[in-house]
């Protein structure tokens, strides 16, 4: 674990630019990460460039604005960024920035299109959770078994869809769900012991209780 604030990262000048190496101060190999500083109002924060050229990474970059205030061009379009701000550009668009106010730090998020695929299971249930919550089941459903593609036999995301399923009255689904749930994880098991959720199929012959 590594544990470092931004202002201890030093600042590099490179190019009239203030570059940040966050990635190489931390050792991060997951992703690329760095961070630029601009002191004055109108320094370059960003060099205009697109992430196709022979020597960028080809990457699909995300800009999160941390202090200050940016103004990015992104493919000929201004766009006012304040601190919170999002960007996130694919390779091919030609994209640049300069500080609106002193002292303006912008993050760059860096990686190969579709490099770090699949999502983590834990996204699938997280969106769906809030549809369940309104009584969506249906949505819920539907979202949480996209995971299913890369996570067949993932343990939590199969017992939310179980909870999710028996809700929606989709009950031969929650069971099936179900005993993937508990043949993974046998915590599920006790989870399942007592979830109301799961009331509509507790009473089944082929419930794994």
């Amino acid at each position: 674990m590594v544990i470092a604030r931004l202002d201890d990262v030093e600042r590099l000048p490179v190019n009239g630019l203030a570059w940040r190496p966050i990635r190489h101060a931390l050792g991060v190999t997951a992703f690329g990460i760095n961070g630029y500083t601009a002191l004055t109002v109108g320094d370059e924060l960003i060099e205009r460039h697109a992430e196709d050229s022979p020597g960028s990474g080809r990457h699909e970059e995300l800009y999160l604005v941390v202090s200050g205030r940016a103004t990015f061009t992104v493919a000929d379009t201004e766009h006012d960024a304040p601190v919170g701000t999002i960007i996130c550009v694919p390779p091919g668009i030609v994209r640049s920035a300069v500080a609106a106010e002193p002292e303006t730090t912008v993050i760059v998020v860096g990686g190969t299109p579709g490099a770090a695929w699949p999502p983590s299971p834990f996204e699938y249930w997280y969106r769906a959770e809030p549809h369940f919550a309104a009584g969506e089941y249906d949505r819920a459903i539907q979202i949480a078994t996209e995971g299913l593609v890369h996570y067949p036999d993932h343990a939590q995301l199969n017992y939310q869809l179980a909870c999710y399923s028996a809700k929606g009255g989709y009950l031969d689904g929650a069971v099936a769900h179900l005993r993937v749930a508990v043949d993974k994880d046998e915590k599920m098991r006790g989870w399942a012991s007592d979830d109301a959720d799961l009331d509509s199929i507790r009473d089944r012959g082929d419930f794994p209780g």
